[in-house]
Order: C-alpha cells, then sequence, then structure tokens
C-alpha cells in the first residue's frame, strides 16, 4: 500500500458514525439495566464486551477506507505501443 495514501479522520468518523450511536445506546442500557447497588459489577461486561466490537469494527473500517483510497489513487500503467494486447 502507498504510504502516502491518507485517510482523515472525518472520514472515518462518516464511515462508523451509525454504529458509534448504536455503541453508545448499548452502554446506555447497560448501565441502566444494571441492578441498584451493582452498577459496575451489572455493566461492566456488557460494556466491554460492546467496546471490542466497536474498536475491531473502526480499525477494519480505518484499513478498509485507506485500501480504497490507495486503489482509487492507483494509476494502471499504459499499453506496450498504445495497443491492447489479444488476451484483451
Amino acid at each position: 500500500m502507498n504510504k502516502d495514501v491518507k485517510i482523515t479522520a472525518e472520514q472515518l468518523r462518516q464511515a462508523v458514525h451509525s454504529d458509534m450511536e448504536k455503541l453508545l445506546d448499548e452502554v446506555a442500557g447497560a448501565v441502566n439495566t444494571a441492578p441498584d447497588g451493582a452498577v459496575i459489577s451489572g455493566s461492566e461486561e456488557a460494556v466491554r464486551d460492546a467496546m471490542a466490537r466497536f474498536r475491531r469494527l473502526v480499525y477494519e473500517r480505518a484499513i478498509q477506507l485507506r485500501a480504497e483510497a490507495a486503489q482509487a489513487a492507483f494509476s494502471p500503467s499504459p499499453q506496450r505501443g498504445g495497443q491492447a494486447t489479444e488476451e484483451e
């Protein structure tokens, strides 16, 4: 991958926006449904799992965006002699 191909935080933000909203809903739900007097122990695992899924998704989307940007920036080399071969 071309090291000069970069993505922006804004591109990534837009790519994961709906997933981030879902994560926040999950975290709020886990904390709100935890038993009184046991908010941490009653929500910690669900929040940790939701965060792990989101972390993986963000990383995958970032790699995907960069790969797509690199592909878009790729310029195929011209044909030799300016003519297509028989195989094409």
